[in-house]
């Protein structure tokens, strides 16, 4: 049943033996890759260790009740126990994301609905912000334009754990889930009628990715400076330090404008750069799993409709799990547990199905 778990046992012992070499920390992106891994492992081979552990003991209570019958309540503990760690550790077996243990950069676009839409994007990125604090993760507004009556016309922001993650806690396991279309329903403030309108904001969520995942040639960089415009320091609209970034290969265009120097836009810019890339590159691959794709929770479809939060009827809806909840004020302050925790059961319940 468990037949890959001696690969894994043997893969965590040279895991073990590699961190313990200071040479590979000279390199901290590498030896945080290993580490993280070795988290991960780490859990498995101790449940499978528990549950040949608790193996043993069943047998040995099993020959004991047949010269004496008081044992036999020990054995069905015993049972209870084994099978408790047999599940336990089936869930551990599921083909893991592996990106689940990383950092992510939100970003957010506002939609349909004009400045109303630009309102509920700055909306969502409080939210996304508050739930990154509830949990302990820090947050940076990595780029940011602003709109007329304070909202956003498209943000970017960076969530990242503090420290090393438990296996299956990184950032990426639990907002994997919020990447498309949001759409609000209540009264604008710019309505003087009184009239419920509906306006929408995009959200892609990606991994972000590690140099040494995404490596990118200066040459397929087209870089462009301009004036910054809007909030953000004495140094805007008077020097040239936004930064626009293209990379021929595929078209893509990111511009940053916070900082208030060139070298820092740039290194933003790279950032959502290789983050994208990492997208598009994973992308390609769920296309080729297409089979066991259509079995799991659609987790990064950009133009699917995923959540409407309805502000009369004080509702928030998850329409991919037939989530519903009455607290939309809370889950916009941050409460965002249990709609995550609503997705990552259903999508953990599609992937046992599917291994069974």
């Amino acid at each position: 049943m468990f037949d890959t778990l001696d690969e894994f046992i043997a893969e965590h012992a040279d895991l073990e033996r590699r961190l313990g070499d200071p040479a590979v920390h000279a390199d901290s992106d590498r030896a945080r890759a290993l580490g993280r891994r070795y988290a991960q492992l780490s859990r498995i081979v101790e449940a499978y260790l528990g549950w040949q552990a608790a193996g043993r003991d069943l047998e040995v209570a099993r020959e004991l009740a047949l010269e004496d019958p008081s044992f036999g309540a020990e054995v069905e503990g015993l049972e209870l126990r084994r099978s408790e760690l047999e599940d336990r550790l089936r869930r551990m077996l599921i083909p893991r994301d592996p990106n689940e243990d990383k950092d992510v950069i939100i970003e957010i676009k506002a939609g349909e609905g004009g400045e109303e839409s630009a309102l509920f994007a700055a909306d969502l990125l409080r939210m996304y912000t508050r739930y990154a604090e509830r949990r302990g993760w820090k947050t940076e507004v990595i780029d940011a334009q602003m709109s007329g009556l304070g909202g956003y016309k498209n943000a970017s922001l960076a969530v990242k754990s503090r420290g090393t993650p438990e296996p299956g806690e990184g950032v990426w396991a639990h907002l994997k889930y919020e990447g498309g279309v949001h759409r609000v329903q209540r009264v604008p403030v710019t309505e003087s009628q009184g009239r419920i309108h509906t306006s929408a904001a995009g959200v892609l969520v990606m991994p972000e990715a590690d140099p040494i995942e995404v490596q990118i040639d200066e040459k397929d960089l087209r870089v462009d400076v301009f004036r910054s415009s809007g909030p953000g320091g004495q140094s805007v609209n008077t020097t040239d330090s936004a930064v626009r970034i293209t990379h021929l290969p595929t078209g893509i265009v990111v511009s940053c404008q916070n900082e208030k120097s060139q070298l820092q836009n740039r290194e933003q810019a790279l950032r959502i750069l290789r983050a994208r890339l990492l997208a598009i590159a994973q992308d390609e691959a769920d296309r080729a799993a297409a089979a066991e794709r259509r079995s799991q929770v659609r987790t990064v479809d950009r133009s699917e409709r995923v959540r409407t939060y309805n502000f009369p009827e004080n509702r928030v809806s998850d329409h991919r799990v037939g989530y519903k909840a009455h607290n939309l004020d809370q889950v916009l302050d941050g409460d965002l547990e249990a709609v995550v925790q609503a997705l990552v059961d259903a999508d953990t319940a599609a992937k046992l199905a599917a291994t069974t």
